[in-house]
């Protein structure tokens, strides 16, 4: 190969006079390689450029002067017939390729994209998949394309495909640096492009691939040689058509391949067989982040703002950092004044002449900041990094690139609803009581059955009601892939949420999967599909004797009612499912809790809370002409308290539950814990009943704290249980406890250290209770109605709430 190749120098010269090809090897997303392809291009003033990238972008080329087009973006190719297959190809403002681009746009030139096609590229990768071979994924073609081009190491979350070398990483050793970052910035980024000197850096450039390329050929990876043939020919092309006019902007890694003196008949019978897809392009939004190898998927650079921050600054690159960063802090709360960023500056500059660079790099401008504005912590240091080195900047697209109809109703949407997709995480409050916020919801339902996850639900912090939601928004790239994706189901939101929905219920495999769908249903409006999943629902309901996943399933019906209610839809069919369900539970679960494990009872105790929960928010809806519900739970929940057959840790909270609900009495309750404490049982067994009875964050602590007579109980038993058996028994009632806040944890110490004749014992609201008198005071219970009165807003019912609390605390 070495004898091929031309002498640099002598090369420069004709191409400068204009009588040869002009090859601009680059590194992709380098400040550096952008300033020089654009000084390189005008004075050498080509006739057509030729650009690294898929031909079927072409077409695309005119959308980047259009005045909404904003940089980071990225060419996006697809398979039609299957969305999910894709490929990115990123570029920043400071790309090189976006910059020969905009330069064509301006001087009238002609561009071209000459890379080996998407349409071979996917197919390629959909092949090796069926082979079952260690391809990369179809979202990883990109990331070992430019990656492998500008010498940095191909990561992606397959991992490399094959092992190829780090040509800067090469270079760089071999220069005596110990890291290829900064021996780039030292020889390009921190290079200015005098006069007369803008093809300099590409001769370099050139002759040093050329020495890499004879020592290791294709750098171990097969497939570009293939991309390098059909880069070929298509040089070719363009010199036939331009003669000697044509430049030609590519990874530096391949301008070698490209002077190389091949013939025609070797190139195409590299291409030649080479499988197809039918394959869709366009732009979509890219962002600084997804240009970071930090985030799993990158292009292959560390730094994407502080190199735009080096690409848009005009003079003073250090000064105009430091004071970005100062802004950054300020707005942070953070003490940092003019001076500070003086003495930054100051620092900066001293340690770059220390380690011998020429200007300050990113690690001196990072240490001066850390020492002089961060006061040597890594904590703020880590928001500069976060926000300004890495960056957080979303590209933009015209609304006139080509785009599939749901990606055009999505965008119609997010414009009438005021929801602009930002790269930088935040979070959205809803009330769902306005109707814009109920069709944000709505749309954000939509979406995520669809499984664009632009939204997170999150726990709300103002209010628990069902009239809001909070969601976190966060726009990824990746998105724009599964809206393409998401297209096959629909040409609208609505309609493709409602077929996507109809979908999901025939293929869910549990009950619990399709209930959930039916709640996803309700909280995204989908009245069509909806009967469709109720009908499904229905039927699997009928056929599934599993009691532990008619209770998991019936939680969700429940919620699914209170959400159809705020939002006004009709959920009489859901109701019915729902009632007979809960029958279906009831008359299961006392035999499925016979015979069961440790494990098994814990789990089926968490059934019986949520049984429980559901039936409260039900009421009482009729279940299947036998009375209300909440009775027919109440007698399903005395069977379970009365059976010696049910683990302890049911019957226990079985008890508890009763009690909670005033079905039980206190003194029954009291009975009940005196037997099962009594010395007959087996010590393990009234451990678990006491975990069923107070544990499980059911509040049992502060029961224990109020009624004495059953912190007696538990206590007279602890203290009676044998030392061989209390080892068993420890880690249950460890468990039990520790989960009590510490001031309960605390207080009950107190109850037992004092002993059981410091109280009367005899009730809750006894005179040896702390805090309690024997009996109500009127007079006392009297004075905080004024205040109730006052916050509840109720002055006009003042008398009935006054009586309500007096019936309530006696």
């Amino acid at each position: 190969m070495g004898g091929d190749q031309v002498t640099g120098r002598e090369e420069a010269v004709g191409r400068a006079a204009g009588a040869g090809l002009l090859l601009l090897g680059v590194r992709h997303h380098g400040p550096g390689s952008a300033r020089a392809v654009r000084a390189a291009l005008e004075e050498a003033r080509p006739r057509v450029v030729l650009i690294e990238g898929p031909p079927e972008a072409d077409a695309l080329i005119a959308l980047a002067a259009d005045e909404e087009m904003r940089p980071p973006v990225a060419l996006l190719a697809h398979a039609v017939d299957e969305p999910g297959r894709s490929a990115f190809w990123p570029l920043a403002e400071f790309s090189p390729e976006w910059v020969a681009i905009r330069w064509t746009l301006e001087h009238d030139v002609p561009a071209r994209f000459i890379d080996l096609p998407a349409t071979h590229t996917l197919a390629w990768e959909r092949h090796e998949d069926e082979a079952g071979g260690e391809g990369e994924s179809p979202l990883d073609a990109e990331t070992a394309d430019s990656e492998g081009d500008s010498g940095l190491e191909p990561e992606s979350e397959s991992g490399p495909a094959d092992v190829r070398i780090d040509p800067l990483g090469v270079l760089a050793e071999t220069a005596g640096y110990d890291d290829p970052e900064r021996w780039w910035e030292d020889v390009v980024e921190h290079r200015g492009v005098g006069k007369g000197d803008a093809l300099a850096p590409f001769t370099v450039l050139e002759e040093a691939m050329g020495a890499l390329r004879e020592a290791y050929g294709s750098g171990g990876h097969d497939r570009d040689l293939v991309r390098e043939a059909y880069m070929r020919l298509q040089v070719r092309a363009a010199q036939r058509e331009f003669e000697d006019g044509v430049a030609v902007v590519c990874g530096a890694w391949h301008v070698p391949a490209l002077r190389r003196k091949t013939t025609v008949a070797a190139d195409k019978a590299l291409l030649k067989g080479l499988p197809k897809v039918k394959t869709d392009m366009t732009w979509v939004p890219w962002t600084h982040r997804r240009l970071s190898r930090v985030s799993g998927y990158g292009a292959g650079i560390d730094s994407p703002g502080w190199y735009g921050h080096l690409f848009s600054a005009p003079d003073r690159p250090v000064e105009r950092w430091m004071t970005k960063v100062a802004g950054l802090l300020r707005a942070e709360d953070r003490l940092v004044s003019s001076a500070h960023v003086i003495e930054a500056v100051r620092l900066a500059e001293t340690l770059a002449a220390m380690r011998g660079r020429p200007l300050p790099g990113l690690s001196e401008t990072t240490d001066a900041v850390r020492a002089v504005m961060c006061e040597g912590s890594d904590v703020p240091l880590a928001l500069v990094q976060d926000r300004l080195v890495v960056g957080d900047v979303l590209g933009e697209v015209p609304s006139t690139a080509p785009a599939v109809p749901l990606q055009r109703d999505l965008a119609r949407l997010q414009r009438r609803l005021r929801l602009k997709p930002e790269a930088l995480e935040r979070e959205l409050e809803l009330d769902l009581r306005k109707e814009t916020d109920a069709d944000r919801s709505r749309l954000l339902h939509r979406l995520r059955l669809l499984g664009v996850a632009w939204g997170e639900p999150a726990a709300s912090r103002g209010s628990t009601g069902t009239f809001r939601e909070t969601w976190r928004l966060r726009w990824e790239p990746e998105l724009s892939v599964r809206v393409a994706e998401a297209g096959v189901w629909g040409t609208t939101v609505l309609s493709a949420a409602t077929a996507k929905a109809e979908a999901d219920a025939v293929a869910a495999r549990g009950l619990a999967d399709v209930t959930a769908l039916a709640e996803r249903c309700l909280l995204a409006e989908l009245p069509d599909a909806l009967p469709t999943v109720m009908r499904i629902l229905a039927d699997r309901a009928a056929l599934d004797t599993d009691v532990g996943q008619l209770a998991q399933a019936l939680p969700a019906l429940v919620r699914s009612l209170r959400y159809g209610d705020v939002r006004g839809t009709d959920t009489g069919a859901l109701g019915e499912v729902a009632a007979g369900l809960a029958e279906r539970v009831f008359v299961g679960l006392p035999p499925a809790c016979a015979a069961l494990d440790a494990d098994g009872a814990e789990e089926m105790r968490r059934h019986v809370d949520a049984v429980h929960g559901a039936v409260g928010l039900l009421g009482d809806a009729p279940a299947a002409g036998q009375g209300h519900l909440r009775a027919r739970w109440q007698s399903v929940l005395r069977v379970l308290c009365g059976r010696d057959t049910v683990p302890g840790v049911i019957r226990g909270r079985a008890v508890r539950l009763l009690l909670d609900d005033g079905e039980l009495a206190q003194d029954e309750a009291a009975r009940l814990m005196g037997l099962v404490l009594s010395p007959g049982t087996p010590p393990a067994d009234a451990a678990a009943w006491i975990e069923g009875f107070v544990g499980g964050g059911s509040g049992g602590g502060m029961l224990l704290v109020h009624d004495e007579r059953l912190l007696g109980l538990v206590d007279a038993w602890l203290t009676g249980v044998p030392a061989e058996a209390f080892t068993d028994v420890l880690p249950l009632l460890r468990r039990t406890f520790s989960a009590y806040e510490p001031g309960v944890r605390r207080t009950l110490g107190e109850l037992v250290r004092r002993g059981p004749g410091a109280g009367s014992g005899a009730t809750g609201a006894g005179s040896g209770t702390p805090g309690f008198a024997a009996e109500l005071d009127p007079v006392r219970a009297d004075a905080v109605l004024p205040v109730l009165r006052l916050l509840l807003g109720l002055e006009e019912k003042a008398e009935h709430i006054g009586n309500d609390l007096v019936g309530v605390a006696g």
